[in-house]
């Protein structure tokens, strides 16, 4: 990286937010915090088979209007694309509503606040080393916060224990999903990489998404369709763009602080909106997790800036 490159980076994560900033910041965790919800709601009238085929199509449609979604990416990419699109999209997407017949939105969602951790674990089994300690330190606080949001639902039944282990699932494949995107996008565009990734996802889940819609027995009805529609335009486009966007602008560093959003949004929607219980030790747990992320992503830009001086 050229040192006028570095300077015009280290700009962008040390300059003030603006108001656009602000917004761009809270955008990404709300909605990745409600999506859940979203979910939820999908259930009453469709398959949970058949949920995220229609949430990455209209994602896809959406992104599609997006000019700098549909810039050219060479056929060398195309490979690491389609693993990307299985880690990052046909997996642990489809996992989620799954695991939301066994576990409550919330919890979903506060577990999903764990991501980061994950993130770290996996790059650290890539690299075949063990993080510093400052990235310990960060790994084990959110860990211990994982195990207590998850403690009160694995107590519940095997149901629920069965929930808790999709979504960790999930976890994992989103750890291995930014480890491969990270590089795509450095060198492609993040937006064009997501679009191909979604357009893989929409020929992958066509399947599943088509015997789905042959098997649901469930009434339909145009609340649980808004809210897949939501689900595929604002959480699978316009907040992975809004993200995106925010990275360019304040430094991915900076832009990581909208994740922590998404337990608090999960757990107010859940409760307020969706009258579900969570035990207070997950709530504990959710903001354990959070404080073990924000303590990972600060050691990760401490030894970012000691490695440049």
């Amino acid at each position: 990286m050229s040192n006028e490159a570095t300077q015009r980076r280290e700009a962008s994560e040390t300059a003030p937010l603006q108001p656009l900033d602000w917004l761009l910041l809270v955008v990404p965790g709300v909605i990745w915090g409600s999506s859940f919800f979203f979910i939820d709601v999908g259930l009453d009238s469709f398959a949970p088979g058949l949920i995220t085929p229609m949430r990455v199509l209209f994602g896809c449609i959406t992104l599609s209007m997006i000019p700098k979604a549909r810039q050219p990416v060479p056929n060398a990419a195309w490979p690491n694309i389609i693993v990307l699109s299985l880690v990052w999209l046909v997996i642990p997407l489809t996992v989620f509503p799954f695991a939301e017949q066994h576990v409550s939105s919330s919890v979903t969602g506060m577990l999903n606040g764990g991501t980061p951790l994950f993130v770290a674990v996996v790059a650290s089994v890539i690299a075949r080393r063990l993080p510093p300690r400052g990235q310990m330190l960060g790994l084990l606080i959110g860990v211990g916060g994982v195990v207590l949001i998850a403690l009160p639902s694995i107590r519940e039944s095997s149901s629920s224990m069965f929930g808790v282990v999709l979504i960790l699932i999930a976890l994992v494949m989103y750890g291995f999903a930014l480890n491969v995107a990270s590089p795509l996008q450095q060198q492609y565009g993040s937006l064009p990489v997501l679009l191909r990734a979604e357009i893989v996802a929409v020929i992958l889940l066509a399947p599943l998404g088509i015997y789905s819609l042959i098997n649901n027995d469930r009434p339909f009805a145009w609340g649980p369709f808004a809210a897949i529609l939501a689900l595929g335009v604002l959480g699978t486009a316009i907040a992975h763009y809004a993200m995106v966007t925010l990275s360019g602008r304040i430094g991915s560093t900076r832009a990581a602080g909208s994740l922590y959003l998404m337990p608090a949004v999960s757990l107010a929607v859940g409760v307020l909106i969706n009258d579900e219980t969570v035990a207070p030790l997950a709530i504990i747990g959710s903001v354990v997790a959070v404080v073990g992320a924000y303590v990972l992503s600060r050691s990760k830009r401490v030894m970012s800036t000691a490695k440049q001086s």
